[in-house]
């Protein structure tokens, strides 16, 4: 394996294309009610090019940026303990402190922010998957497939268990997340065009089903799924960027051959069953296995433009971007608050699909611009810095020489 300084380039530059990758999903949680992420015909126009909006986002981004940040995530915990072991470091005291400081972000994110968290996510997973990151790659790979299908079963079985509930149950208790009335919406959006108090009392409710059942159900299997895939790819150094060509060209190839198409036929599957229920636990799985996939594909992508040396200019600003991942992800956060929260400009709910891709490039533009300028003078961006410097007990160096 090559040294640590020559894979970090790889691995920052793919982290900041998905941080900025990931956004163009999160901001239809921020910009309109929350069953509209998950079942686009809860709300808003999908006419023109609306609809052409949300079709190239959920064929090419959605839940494939969160893959690659997991599966990066996962090559960053065999990164850390290796880096730790060689600086003789207690590799379980500091890995576990590290991570216990993102679950303590992810709650403060999650209960004062925004309900979409996913540092409390990947805080649980690292913490639950430390046992497993120097195990054999093919087991690494068995343990991955046999995660994913877990979340895959329960979903199938959930939707079969619909049956013996009774058309009020369903309502009460299922309908709200996939196709809520107009009058639980209309509360939704009251809600969060209000001040930060008021808001308090939809995104507690919601960071609780997101930190309880939803990973329970879906969150804990697929993103450590996808971290065990991560430390595999680390460790046969497909992710940093060492692997032989042939190898990245035939990921592509699967994501062309096998992955796209597998969501391009989960989108006609949806639309021809009207987003019905079925949709939520059947229609989804096209996406949730495609997915994995068409990440593959975009990782793929990335190296062979690195190790062709074209668009320099470009990969400089993604891969400051990734070193800056945790700091861009909360500025994301803050920035969409502001646009479509009571806080702010109070947006939620007005802007339609193209205006809210307008949004994001925007965003993508300060950070591509931010992030190097940052760091020409500091060492980590300053979420980074709080982060490492909890991790070790002690107040990191920030400023370069």
């Amino acid at each position: 394996m090559q040294p640590t300084a020559q894979r970090i380039d790889t691995l920052d530059v793919l982290r900041g294309l998905a941080v900025l990758g990931i956004l163009v999903m999160n901001i239809q949680f921020f910009a309109m009610p929350m069953a509209a992420y998950l079942n686009p015909s809860a709300y808003g126009s999908l006419d023109g090019l609306n609809g052409m909006v949300w079709g190239v986002s959920h064929l090419l981004t959605d839940q494939k940026m969160m893959a690659l940040f997991s599966m990066l995530f996962g090559a960053g915990i065999v990164l850390f303990c290796e880096r730790a072991n060689a600086a003789g470091r207690s590799v379980a005291k500091y890995y576990y402190r590290r991570n216990l400081w993102l679950l303590v972000f992810g709650l403060l994110h999650g209960y004062l922010l925004w309900s979409g968290d996913i540092l409390f996510l990947y805080a649980v997973c690292a913490c639950l998957l430390y046992p497993l990151r120097n195990k054999p790659v093919r087991t690494l790979i068995k343990l991955s497939v046999f995660f994913l299908a877990i979340s895959s079963i329960l979903y199938l079985l959930t939707g079969l268990g619909l049956q013996s509930m009774s058309g009020d149950e369903i309502a009460a208790e299922i309908m709200p997340q996939w196709r809520p009335t107009t009058e639980q919406m209309q509360a939704e959006l009251a809600a969060y065009q209000g001040g930060w108090i008021s808001q308090m009392a939809m995104r507690v409710p919601m960071t609780q089903e997101m930190q309880g059942l939803a990973m329970l159900m879906w969150g804990f299997w697929r993103a450590g799924a996808l971290m065990l895939l991560g430390m595999a790819l680390f460790r046969t150094d497909i992710i940093t960027g060492r692997a032989e060509r042939v190898v990245y060209l035939r990921l592509i190839w699967l994501g062309l051959a096998v992955g796209l198409p597998l969501v391009i036929f989960g989108i006609f599957w949806n639309f021809n069953n009207n987003w019905q229920l079925t949709s939520m636990f059947i229609g989804s799985q096209f996406n949730y296995w495609g997915s994995v996939l068409v990440s593959l594909m975009w990782m793929a992508i990335i190296v062979l433009l690195l190790k062709s040396h074209r668009m320099s200019t470009l990969t400089n600003r993604l891969a400051a971007t990734g070193r800056m991942a945790f700091t861009n992800y909360i500025m994301q956060t803050l920035i969409c608050g502001f646009i479509f929260y009571g806080h702010g400009l109070g947006l939620i709910g007005q802007v339609e699909r193209w205006g809210q891709l307008s949004i994001v490039f925007g965003v993508w533009a300060l950070q591509l611009w931010l992030s190097p300028i940052w760091l020409r003078s500091f060492r980590f961006g300053p979420l980074e810095w709080l982060w490492r410097s909890l991790t070790y007990g002690q107040l990191q160096p920030l400023r370069r020489s």
